[in-house]
């Protein structure tokens, strides 16, 4: 970081659907960048798109912001003294900034029509020569200029791109990017509604605002020269800027719908802890160190540093993610992870309203017992079911595993150790059973694999001490009895 002037980032996005897994990592970047330099987030939002834009997708942005864990100290539902932050809510300043520029001849008038410039951009690939605006209006009077404006003729404003210059971008993550004034066309920066783009407000507001560094995707670099010159035209000091790597599918593109979920509401849905997809967004792009895996804020914040932070594309693991989810829970406090897994449970009508104490209790227990097998909390309900139910249908395997004299005779020998035992059920339960195999003279798997079939119908499955501590005294004998009696 060269920079002398005070951290101040931030991160914009436009309310016109949901927060991109792409943007949660840019904001997390950005967030961890100012934290661990004593500086500002801030959360400016670019809603000038006034078609598309939805209040919906304003608080489901927001919401995902927090539930990720991130909070921003200037912008919406915080207020700050550079506000307002909703672009919708400084065109005074934009149109400011319009007419200085079109005043000092920065910014020039374009009359051409959609018509005329298809017609450009077809001759210019007849001719394999690339697509650019060629500067047809840039040197129009303008006095020709205010009389075909005054008479309703429609335009937009172009940038007049100085020549001649170099444009060189120290790239905090890339290295120095180099670009010639050349290679940038004169860009629309108003168009014919008198609405500012993208480029322009960009510049306006970080100016305004005054950021130091703007970190974003690597698909904005493209935008970089445009803005350092405007930067220039208005003669304020551009910010440091860094893009970070696009994020890539399984197929190695970039990652679409086609490879995974994208929205971070997505995950939140699905039940994925929000710790677990944290440390993932983290991961996509910037390690700690060459061995660390599973870190949380504290430590990230501690070691972020842009030197860090890969040029290469992340590859977005679904197995990665899936371990990180199930370590996360693992970790879970038993009482905290059955506060999260119910509105699960309720979903699946397995839970009706908020708990009694007795229930309450009962699915701490329940989270004890499952979170070693689950990466999500939406899993809970399906893998718990056997447990909600009154008796259990085996599936094939558990079927196979009751079949025959001896698996039964076992199972009702079993019922009958565990109905005469006090407390119920027993502290020790594999000592049980080892006692009762020892005493059939059988192996632990003859008396255990039927007695799992019986009690949950499946093979697999928690402890069979936290299975019976579960379903109680009364439904467990009773599956007990129901195997045993199977034909």
């Amino acid at each position: 970081m060269t920079s002398d002037r005070p951290v101040r980032v931030r991160f914009a996005p436009s309310p016109t659907g949901r927060l991109h897994i792409g943007g949660a990592r840019t904001a997390l970047f950005n967030w961890a960048f100012a934290r661990r330099h004593g500086g500002r987030f801030l959360l400016r939002v670019e809603d000038t798109d006034t078609e598309r834009n939805t209040d919906e997708s304003l608080h489901s942005i927001l919401n995902s912001l927090r539930w990720l864990g991130l909070d921003w100290d200037e912008g919406p539902e915080v207020g700050g003294e550079f506000g307002p932050y909703f672009q919708s809510q400084r065109k005074s300043l934009y149109q400011q900034a319009i007419d200085r520029l079109l005043a000092e001849g920065k910014l020039y008038r374009c009359f051409a029509t959609p018509e005329e410039l298809q017609e450009l951009r077809e001759r210019q690939m007849a001719a394999k020569e690339d697509l650019r605006y060629d500067r047809r209006f840039r040197d129009l009077d303008p006095g020709e200029a205010e009389r075909r404006a005054a008479a309703g003729e429609p335009f937009v404003l172009r940038f007049a791109v100085p020549d001649g210059e170099e444009i060189v971008i120290p790239d905090l993550i890339r290295g120095e990017v180099r670009f010639r004034s050349e290679e940038v066309e004169d860009w629309v920066a108003v168009r014919a509604n008198g609405m500012p783009t993208y480029n322009f407000v960009c510049v306006v507001d970080d100016a305004a605002m005054e950021i130091s560094h703007v970190l974003r995707g690597e698909e904005h670099l493209i935008n970089t020269p445009k803005q350092v010159l405007l930067f220039r035209a208005l003669g304020m000091e551009e910010p440091l800027f860094g893009h970070v790597p696009l994020i890539l599918g399984a197929d190695g593109k970039k990652l679409s719908k086609r490879t995974g979920d994208t929205a971070l509401e997505d995950y939140r849905s699905k039940g994925y802890p929000p710790e677990a997809l944290f440390n993932f967004l983290c991961l996509l792009g910037f390690s700690i160190d060459d061995k660390t895996d599973v870190f949380g804020p504290e430590e990230l914040v501690s070691a972020f540093d842009l030197k860090r932070v890969n040029k290469a594309g992340a590859v977005f693991d679904l197995d990665k993610l899936h371990w990180l989810c199930g370590d996360y829970i693992r970790r879970t406090e038993a009482a905290e992870l059955a506060s999260r897994c119910l509105p699960w449970l309720q979903q699946a009508g397995l839970v009706e309203g908020e708990p009694a104490a007795e229930l309450q209790s009962w699915l701490v227990d329940l989270a004890a017992a499952m979170r070693e097998r689950l990466q999500s909390y939406q899993e809970l309900p399906e893998k718990a079911a056997f447990l909600f139910q009154d008796g259990v249908e085996p599936d094939s395997k558990a079927a196979k595993a009751l079949a025959g004299e001896e698996a039964r005779r076992l199972v009702e020998g079993m019922r009958q150790k565990l109905e005469t035992l006090e407390p119920f059920p027993p502290e020790n339960f594999a000592a049980v059973a080892k006692a009762f195999a020892e005493e059939h003279e059988v192996g632990m798997g003859k008396v255990m694999k039927p007695t799992r079939a019986a009690l949950t119908g499946s093979l697999g499955g928690p402890d069979l001490g936290q299975v019976l501590k579960l379903l109680g005294r009364e439904q467990a004998l009773k599956r007990l009895r129901q195997a045993a009696a199977r034909t």
